[in-house]
C-alpha cells in the first residue's frame, strides 16, 4: 500500500518542522541558481538567511504565470539542462506556453504522489487503470501513467480521441479504474448506456481532474456508473496531477504538503487568510529540483482545513474549488462562476449535465444566455412542457447566481463533448 503513515499522519508541529527545513533549502537554492528569483528577492531586500521557516513565508515574493512566460522557455530552471530529463508545457493559448522541467528525482516524487492519490481512491496493484487524459506536453496522461505504474497496477494508456475503442477496451480488459476529466467520463457513460453496456464493465473507481466539477456532478457520475469518483488536483507549474486528492469521505482534497506548501490569500489584498476562509490557493514547492516555485498563485479559489480527517490523515485539506479568480464572470456587476450554474442544473435534476454560458453586450447592457441540453422526448411528444422546464431552470439559476438569464433548451448532442477540459463559457464581450 502506497499510503505512508509517516508522511500523511504527522502532527502539525512535525509537518511544520519538515516544511520549514525544506523551505529554507529551497529558498537558498533558487536565490543562488535562478537569477530571476534572486533579482526579485534583492528588490525586496531579502536574502536567504532571512527565511528561517514557514513563519517567514509571507516575506517572499509571489510567482505568477506571467513570470514563467517572461522567462520562457527555461529561465526559471534551477539545475543545468543536462539534469532535466523531461519537459512539459501548457498550450499557450493565452500567450507564450509555460514550460516546466523535471529531474529524475522530480519524476520519482511525482510518481509517488500520484500513486498516493490512487491509493486514497482504494486502488492497488491488482487494479487495471485506464488513463484517458491526453498524453504529450499536457501533464495529465504521463502523470497518471507513471503514478499507476508506481502503484504496481496494470496501465491501459488509452489517451483520448476514440471513445468507442475506449469503451470496448474497458469491457474486454476488465478495467477497474479510469483517470480522465469528469466531463469526458460523463460522455463515456453516455456511450456505454447507448450501447447497452453499463452492466458489462468492471469499473469501480474514477480519478477525475483537470477541470473544476461540482459535488453534484460527482454524485451523478457515481450513480450512473455505480462507482466511487475521486477528485484529483494538480497543475503543471507545480508538478501535474497528484498535488492533492480526496479520500473515501470526500470532505476535502488532501494536499501532499510534505512536497507542496499551501496557503490561502485574499486575491485582491494578497494578505494571508485563516483556516476555512475562501481565497486564492498559493503553493510553494519544497522538494522540486528542476523548477522550484515560490508562492505560485494558482488563481483557484478554495479554503483550507487542518483538522484530522476521518480516514486518519492529518494532511491539510482544500475544499472543492469554487472557481478561478480569472474565470469569474462579472455580469451586470454580479460575480458569476460557471460552477454555480452547473450546481443549479444538477440539483434540479431534469436535464443532461451539458450546458453553455453565452455572455454578450447589447446596447451597453450585458446579456446572459444559457443553453441546456434536454432529453429527445421534449422535442417529440413533450413540446408543450418545454416552456415549463425552461422556467424552472431559469428560476433555479436565478436563485443560484442572483441574475436572470435567457434559457435556451437544445436537443441531445447539440453541445460539443470534450475529451479534455470542457469549455463552458463563450464571452462575446471579449471578441469585440
Amino acid at each position: 500500500m502506497i499510503w505512508n503513515e509517516a508522511k500523511e499522519c504527522m502532527s502539525r508541529d512535525e509537518m511544520r518542522a519538515l516544511q520549514s527545513a525544506r523551505l529554507v533549502k529551497t529558498v537558498d537554492r533558487v536565490y543562488h541558481n535562478v537569477e530571476y528569483y534572486r533579482k526579485k528577492m534583492q528588490a525586496l531586500g531579502i536574502e536567504p538567511g532571512d527565511i528561517k521557516g514557514v513563519e517567514d513565508l509571507h516575506k517572499l515574493p509571489f510567482t505568477t504565470k506571467d513570470d514563467l512566460r517572461d522567462t520562457y522557455p527555461f529561465g526559471l530552471f534551477a539545475v543545468p539542462q543536462s539534469q532535466i530529463v523531461r519537459v512539459h508545457a501548457s498550450s499557450g493559448t493565452t500567450g507564450k506556453a509555460t514550460v516546466v522541467g523535471y529531474t529524475r528525482k522530480d519524476i520519482s516524487i511525482w510518481s509517488e504522489c500520484v500513486a498516493r492519490a490512487f491509493s486514497q481512491a482504494g486502488l492497488n496493484r491488482d487494479d487495471i487503470i485506464q488513463v484517458a487524459y491526453g498524453y504529450g506536453l499536457f501533464t495529465g496522461g504521463l502523470g497518471a501513467h507513471y503514478g499507476a505504474e508506481n502503484l504496481g497496477a496494470t496501465v491501459v494508456p488509452m489517451s483520448t480521441g476514440n471513445t468507442k475503442k475506449l469503451t470496448t477496451m474497458m469491457k474486454d480488459f476488465g478495467v477497474t479504474a479510469i483517470a480522465c476529466t469528469p466531463s469526458y467520463l460523463l460522455h463515456i457513460a453516455e456511450t456505454l448506456e447507448a450501447d447497452g453496456d453499463l452492466d458489462k464493465i468492471k469499473l469501480k473507481a474514477a480519478i477525475c481532474g483537470a477541470e473544476p466539477w461540482t459535488e453534484q456532478m460527482r454524485i451523478q457520475i457515481e450513480e450512473k456508473l455505480h462507482i466511487n469518483a475521486h477528485d484529483i488536483y494538480g497543475l503543471s507549474e507545480i508538478m501535474g496531477p497528484g498535488v492533492a486528492c480526496d479520500c473515501q469521505y470526500h470532505k476535502g482534497l488532501h494536499v501532499y504538503e510534505d512536497h507542496f506548501l499551501p496557503e490561502i490569500i485574499d486575491p485582491k489584498t494578497f494578505e494571508p487568510l485563516g483556516e476555512d476562509e475562501t481565497g486564492e490557493l498559493v503553493f510553494t514547492t519544497i522538494t522540486k529540483e528542476g523548477i522550484p516555485l515560490i508562492r505560485y498563485r494558482t488563481k483557484d479559489l478554495t479554503s483550507i482545513n487542518y483538522g484530522k480527517c476521518e480516514c486518519g490523515r492529518t494532511l491539510a485539506r482544500i475544499s472543492r474549488f469554487k472557481g478561478r479568480s480569472d474565470d469569474m464572470l462579472i455580469i451586470r456587476g454580479v460575480n458569476v462562476f460557471p460552477s454555480q450554474v452547473e450546481a443549479a442544473l444538477l440539483e434540479l435534476g431534469e436535464t443532461a449535465p451539458y450546458y453553455m454560458i453565452i455572455v454578450d453586450r447589447v446596447n451597453n447592457l450585458d446579456t446572459l444566455e444559457i443553453q441546456v441540453e434536454v432529453g429527445e422526448e421534449y422535442f417529440s411528444d413533450k413540446i408543450s412542457e418545454l416552456e415549463g422546464l425552461a422556467n424552472r431552470i431559469g428560476h433555479a439559476i436565478q436563485q443560484a447566481i442572483g441574475l436572470s438569464a435567457k434559457i435556451k433548451l437544445v436537443e441531445p448532442k447539440t453541445i460539443e463533448r470534450s475529451m479534455s477540459k470542457a469549455v463552458r463559457v463563450i464571452d462575446k464581450r471579449k471578441l469585440v
